[in-house]
């Protein structure tokens, strides 16, 4: 459960270090918001992606299915800044298929928590490959990061781009190549 009463408190000393007064009029209501902010933003450290993921539907299908480009933000555990881009996933059922808003769910359920890219993208492949036990499972997300944009090398623009697979899509190649394939140009 997130505490919004410690981080309205924090935010409050934080303006304060900041050499300004949290009580005047454009601050007043400032850690409350960002209490309520904090809160959305970390939704997912209690939830389970299992859960979304566990209504699914016989169809017989065991050819791959891929679903590309869904955009997504975390925050960054290392300075609290936002990242975000597009995430693609794609998954070889054993006859036993998910509806695509369940795939998006889980993955918001991953990144609304303190996060690295690189954590996020295996989460979310481990997440799916657990829980709907297919053939084969990948993930590629490719995102911009607050953190190298807004401070530090201030490189605006720059993508991180991350991978990760199990089953069929990490040992069979032609399996792995349709995957990439389907994605085309990875934005």
């Amino acid at each position: 459960m997130i505490d919004q009463d410690k981080i309205s408190n924090a935010v409050s000393a934080i303006i304060e270090a900041l050499g300004e007064d949290p009580s005047r009029e454009g601050l007043q209501d400032t850690p409350r918001r960002v209490a309520e902010m904090y809160a959305e933003f970390f939704s997912g450290i209690d939830a389970d992606p299992a859960e979304v993921l566990a209504t699914g539907f016989e169809e017989g299908h065991r050819e791959l299915v891929v679903l590309r480009d869904i955009p997504f933000f975390s925050i960054c555990e290392h300075h609290f800044l936002p990242f975000f881009g597009s995430v693609h996933v794609g998954y070889i059922p054993k006859g036993r298929v998910v509806g695509a808003s369940k795939l998006a769910r889980a993955l918001d359920i991953l990144a609304r928590r303190p996060q690295i890219q690189e954590r996020l993208t295996d989460q979310l492949v481990e997440a799916l490959n657990k829980t709907l036990e297919p053939d084969g499972v990948a993930a590629v997300i490719s995102a911009e990061h607050m953190c190298m944009s807004l401070r530090g090398v201030k490189k605006p623009g720059s993508r991180i781009i991350t991978s990760s697979a199990r089953g069929r899509l990490k040992t069979q190649t032609a399996d792995r190549q349709e995957f990439f394939d389907l994605l085309g140009e990875i934005r």
